[in-house]
């Protein structure tokens, strides 16, 4: 079930906005639209905290993947102040490094409070 606000939309929008922006300037308002002062971020690969964490985590990607643009793949399934939604890293020719699945928590104010990042489809059950 999709629950979104305008609230949700923004901070989803300018999330993304900030994985993609390329001037710091520019950068640090999508995070701060996005983003609670103490907002984490976690990924198997990545964590950041607070907004200079954030900066630096998103420099960091930029450096490893020149060029590649995140792009959400999917609505934003949201309830009870949580959301999740696909994504994926696409380089300048369209070819998909790596897609997942992040899940959010959102802050009364509506900005993103907390955010865990899954690689890949959700795998299979080998509990049978």
């Amino acid at each position: 079930m999709t629950n979104m606000t305008s609230s949700t939309d923004t901070a989803v929008d300018a999330y993304f906005a900030m994985w993609n922006e390329e001037d710091p300037s520019a950068r640090r308002r999508h995070i701060e639209t996005a983003w609670t002062g103490d907002g984490t971020y976690v990924d198997p690969l990545l964590e950041a905290a607070g907004y200079e964490g954030l900066d630096a985590m998103v420099v960091g990607v930029h450096t490893q993947f020149p060029g590649q643009r995140f792009r959400r793949t999917s609505g934003i399934d949201a309830h009870h102040g949580r959301a999740r939604f696909g994504w994926e890293l696409a380089a300048p020719d369209g070819s998909v490094t790596v897609a997942g699945v992040d899940v959010a928590v959102f802050a009364a104010d509506g900005r993103l409070a907390a955010i865990t990042g899954f690689f890949g489809p959700l795998g299979d059950d080998d509990r049978a």
